[in-house]
Formats: C-alpha cells, structure tokens, sequence
C-alpha cells in the first residue's frame, strides 16, 4: 500500500492562513468598492469626514448605512450617485460648501433617518425639497448664513419628524402652516436668526408662545426687529402682534368693503326692478282678464234680448184668458 506523504510545515501554513482570511473577509458589498481617502468597516459605516474632499465621494458601498462626509468642501450633492444608498439611514454633510438642495437630491432615500445640513452655504429650501424623506426623524440646518427663506411645505410629507433645528441662519419669518401639522413634532430650534417681529410672523409667535415645550431654546428667540421690538422674546409679543395687526382697517380692506356694498347695492336694484315688472305684469293680467270677463257677461245679455222673461208672463196670461172668452 502506497503511504501518502505528510504536509510539510509551510502548506500547513498557506491552508491556516487561506482559513483566517476567508473568516474574516468583509461581505461583498463592501468589497465591491471604498472610496479614496474614506474608510469602509464591516457595520457598513462609511467615514470620509476631514479629508479635504472637493467632490462626493465616489464608488461607494451600495449597503452603506451610514455616510459621514463632515468637514469637507464638497459643493454639490449628486443625485443620480446619492440615491444608489437606497438602505442609507444616516447623513452628515456638516461644514461643507452646499449652497443648494432639492427634491431629487434625496429622490430614493425612504429609510434616512437622519440628516445634518448645518455649517454649509444654503440659501433657501424649496417646496417638496424632504418630501421623499418618510423616515425623517432628525433634521439640523443651523448655521447656514445665507438661508433666508423656507417654503411652508418643505416638510409638509416628513410626518415622521420630530426634530427640527434651523438656528443660527438667516430667517427674518417662517411660516408655520406645515409645521403645525406634523404630529410627531418635538422639539424645534429657531434661535440665533433676524427675526422681524411684525404680522409676517403674528402666527409664528402665537405658536411658540401655545406650544413653548417644543422649543428647547425659546429664552434665546427674540425679535431683531422693528427697533421697538429689539431683544423681545417671540413668546411674549405675540398678543401684541395680534391686537396690532387686526386693529384698523387697510387700503385692501377698505376696497373689499366698497366692492361688497357695490354688489349688495347692485343686486338691490335689480331684485327692486325685477319684481317691479312682475308686478306691473300681473296687474296688466289681472285687468284683462276682468275685462274679458264683462265683455262675455255683455255679449249673453244682448243675445237673450230685452224683456224676455216678461214674455212667459203674457203667454200664461193668454192661456188663462182663453177659457174665459169661451164661456
């Protein structure tokens, strides 16, 4: 019988390093790709924070869970790259050089859960720019210098939310109508921006005045202006605002009021001339048909003629007569 030969020490060693490396191999979605200058663990964490990136990062993981791109100078989020991370649930672009988002950039991310924007160069947010966001639960764009404008249904679809911080940006009014709305709303920051305390923003002050557990930093929300608001926290002016902005009337209001009584005038007359007519015509009916009815009454006297009835008197008279005239 043939006897095999016993492995030598070195394959030995090739086969227990061939075992170490495939039991701790990452999965195939990692290997699939890391970007330069980032690093790719196993928990699908994706960090490419303070490596001076001018561009989004590119050949990422497509399981990639969580992507921190913070302290960049990355200008554009690429949508067609981004939405690829349909499992992402977690994105910092902090301290970037954003200055622009929209309702495609995050078009297939319906698992993201969290998001900071803060620290960029955004301006302004448009309509539908969260909607696709269902998952939303945080979401911080403070420090943003130049946002000075929010469309009231940027997060009329984000009904998961619940925290929202715009602070420190350039917001002189806000208006609330999408936020009332979100049911899971819980804490909100509004403090560090202009805010002009007049009617633009009555409903925005009433609101945090009602709802003042929501707002974690509603001592440092105060009025930038006009000069006699200076310092004034939203929460107390907003009675002031209410019983100032519905006080008198306005250029408008006085139009609206002339316009109703122009028409209220208008539709008076013309009702007043309508059942004028209808009057006039029936009392013209109501005539003629007396007027008709006296012409028939007239026309069957004359047809009977005069003393008609005397004439069945006489003819009686004659019948009675006759017997006596021939006795």
């Amino acid at each position: 019988m043939r006897v095999l030969p016993e492995p030598s020490a070195q394959s030995l060693r090739l086969v227990f390093l061939f075992v170490f490396v495939m039991d701790v191999a990452p999965s195939p979605a990692l290997t699939a790709g890391c970007p330069d200058r980032c690093v790719c663990d196993d928990q699908l964490v994706v960090q490419c924070a303070g490596q001076q990136l001018s561009d989004f990062p590119v050949d990422l993981p497509l399981a990639t869970r969580q992507l921190i791109i913070s302290n960049n100078r990355i200008g554009d989020l690429p949508a067609l790259q981004l939405n690829y991370l349909s499992d992402l649930v977690y994105l910092d672009c902090s301290n970037n050089s954003l200055t622009e988002i929209s309702e495609s950039t995050f078009g297939n991310l319906r698992k993201l859960a969290y998001l900071d924007l803060s620290f960029n160069s955004l301006t302004q947010i448009e309509d539908r720019t969260f909607g696709p966001l269902a998952s939303l639960v945080m979401l911080r764009m403070t420090d943003n210098p130049g946002l000075s404008e929010i469309h009231p249904d940027a997060f009329a679809e984000n009904a998961a939310l619940q925290v929202l911080d715009v602070s420190r940006n350039n917001l002189t009014a806000l208006n609330i109508s999408s936020l009332i709305a979100l049911p899971a709303l819980r804490s909100l920051g509004l403090s560090g921006n202009p805010w002009r305390c007049d009617c633009d923003t009555e409903d925005l002050c009433l609101w945090i005045q009602i709802e003042g557990f929501k707002f974690q930093d509603e001592g440092q929300t105060v009025c930038q202006g006009p000069p006699d608001m200076l310092g004034q926290r939203l929460a107390e002016v907003g009675m002031q605002l209410r019983s100032e902005c519905h006080q008198g009337l306005g250029y408008w209001d006085y139009l609206f009021f002339i316009a109703i009584g122009f028409v209220i005038f208008s539709a008076g007359t013309v009702s007043a001339w309508v059942m004028g007519v209808l009057m006039v015509l029936y009392e013209r009916y109501s005539k003629r048909k007396s007027e008709e009815l006296d012409s028939e009454d007239e026309e069957e006297t004359v047809t009977r003629g005069p003393g008609s009835g005397g004439g069945g008197g006489n003819h009686g008279n004659g019948d009675l007569s006759k017997p006596g005239m021939q006795v």
